[in-house]
């Protein structure tokens, strides 16, 4: 699909094709064969395929051919409860037009197209910083959603009140695997955020001699904005870690403590069986058999054996 702000046109009529000459931004979203050749009539450049937007090298990324600027980064374009799967994203800048390239719907883009209708004059940079700046804002809003499921989950990991064990672990496990997917989640923004950061500074760099003398403020706004966000992923990283290790310890802390009173069960219970077990023997020169109180004897030594560990344990404060 082919979008032309600030108005969509049609093509490849050549009353189209004028028409699509005069437009500042044109976003394909999964171009098709026709569309990239309107284009390219239309405006004498390059249209990047889905290939070339998708490389991972730098210097296919950023390029400058002819004093107009390809570049290309994965973005993340999914909601707060949509799956993070970034899409490659190619833009092109020159003096005339901007396009982007891309395979997936965006609300960042489309936020950038209604802000840009309701401008009255546009130049292709000044649409391009505006585009930058709805894509970090987008990011940010993801860390801030981030941050708040962060927040929840340390809430339920250091709670004052625990419930049983079966329960508490289970819940504990559920957190680690949320925290597990946010850290996921953080790495991904974290590589988005240092592309767009790349992209503003290679705009900035390569083609200050005829952006607008408004642009390469916002630009470099741009790079700051991301250079504080990456800052705090980097925090939310380092919390994630924090309350996956803190989950972990709670469950070894819990399952040590079972450990424990099982430990002292069957210290505590050795004493008794060895006991029952020598009375048990039925010898016939066993001489509490033939005593009047020797079964109360029996059962009051099986008692003393037990709470005397007991209170040994206790007193150790072990239990």
């Amino acid at each position: 699909m082919l979008r032309a702000i600030p108005e969509a046109s049609q093509t490849p009529s050549p009353s189209g094709r004028e028409a699509l000459a005069r437009k500042v931004w044109i976003d394909m979203i999964e171009p098709t064969d026709a569309e990239r050749a309107a284009f390219e009539a239309a405006f004498s450049l390059r249209v990047p395929s889905k290939a070339e937007i998708g490389e991972i090298e730098a210097t296919s990324r950023l390029q400058l051919v002819d004093g107009t600027l390809y570049m290309t980064a994965p973005l993340i374009f999914a909601g707060e409860n949509e799956p993070w799967f970034p899409t490659p994203t190619g833009f092109v800048l020159s003096q005339r037009v901007l396009l982007t390239v891309r395979f997936s719907p965006s609300a960042a883009f489309d936020a950038a197209s209604k802000e840009c209708a309701a401008e009255a004059k546009l130049e292709p940079a000044t649409v391009f910083a505006s585009l930058l700046e709805a894509l970090v804002d987008h990011l940010a809003d993801l860390l801030e959603a981030e941050s708040r499921h962060l927040d929840d989950a340390s809430h339920s990991i250091f709670r004052p009140d625990h419930e049983k064990l079966s329960r508490e672990t289970a819940m504990l496990r559920q957190l680690m695997i949320r925290t597990g997917r946010t850290s996921e989640r953080m790495a991904r923004i974290h590589y988005t955020l240092v592309c767009l950061e790349r992209i503003a500074k290679f705009a900035a760099e390569r083609a200050r001699d005829w952006l607008p003398q408004d642009v390469p403020p916002r630009l470099q706004a741009v790079s700051s904005d991301v250079a504080s966000l990456v800052q705090f992923s980097e925090g939310l990283v380092s919390r994630v870690q924090l309350l996956q290790d803190a989950a972990t310890g709670i469950i070894n802390i819990d399952q040590n403590d079972v450990m424990k009173v099982l430990t002292v069960a069957s210290v505590v219970g050795i004493p008794p069986v060895l006991i029952a077990g020598i009375y048990g023997m039925n010898f016939k020169n066993i001489h509490e058999y033939d005593w009047a109180w020797g079964y109360q004897w029996g059962l009051a030594l099986i008692v003393i054996s037990a709470i005397i560990p007991f209170i040994w344990f206790k007193w150790k404060d072990w239990i």
